[in-house]
């Protein structure tokens, strides 16, 4: 049986302050950081997740860390960075630092929310010197994001844990479920902070192609629209 799928939209970031895009990026902001605390008091499944997985951009690891810091003290869980999961545009704020500096800081942005959390429980072999590059599987553009979604989809559909959360971006979720459904033009999403979703994989999902739905959900998926955002996405 293929896993069981929470995806989160990161909490706010400096970034969604102000429209301040040309923040590298960007950190959680103290209402990010709160979002996180509610997140994490009405989010029912806490104890089932077996692992974490998370785009490697700061905001994502942070509002891993705020979100399960009860169940990481507890248990160890482990998390795997996965780039395919970061955001689909080339802003500052969706531009990540380099492999080097990730595999640093990472495990301090963790064990400064949960000092108890061995760093030994972070896989960040998948983050490789081209992550941030936005180029190839990484561009901003349709085919390379359609492209990292089904491979993000596919490596999901695959993995042995039967419950799996992923920290995620909103423009890329979309993406990821192949639904547009609450899509908000200007906004580029139409997830909220700290919002979550529970998914599924169809019954036509295989270990080369799959897809997601939500979970029990027997409602049709609301299509791409035309003309998205200019600055999520290049055409």
């Amino acid at each position: 049986m293929p896993p069981i799928l929470y995806v989160i939209r990161h909490a706010q970031g400096e970034h969604n302050v102000n429209d301040s895009h040309h923040i590298r990026d960007a950190l959680l902001t103290d209402t990010g950081k709160a979002q996180c605390e509610e997140l994490q008091q009405n989010f029912p499944f806490l104890n089932e997740i077996e692992l974490i997985i998370a785009s490697p951009l700061r905001r994502t690891v942070q509002t891993a860390a705020y979100t399960f810091a009860p169940e990481l003290k507890k248990r160890q869980i482990p998390m795997v960075l996965v780039p395919k999961a970061q955001e689909i545009s080339s802003l500052a704020c969706d531009v990540g630092h380099d492999a080097e500096v990730v595999k640093l800081e990472a495990p301090k942005l963790i064990m400064d929310v949960v000092s108890s959390w061995s760093p030994v429980n972070l896989d960040t072999t998948l983050v490789d010197e081209s992550w941030n590059s936005k180029e190839g599987i990484y561009a901003s553009n349709l085919v390379a994001v359609k492209q990292r979604a089904a491979e993000m989809r596919s490596w999901i559909y695959n993995r042995p844990e039967k419950h799996i959360a992923l920290v995620t971006h909103g423009g890329f979720l979309h993406y990821l479920t192949e639904d547009w459904t609450g899509y908000v033009k200007g906004k580029g999403t139409g997830y909220a902070n700290c919002e979550y979703r529970k998914l599924e994989f169809t019954e036509d999902s295989d270990e080369k192609e799959s897809h997601i739905r939500e979970y029990g959900s027997i409602k049709e998926k609301q299509a791409r629209p035309a003309g998205l955002d200019a600055h999520v996405i290049e055409e």
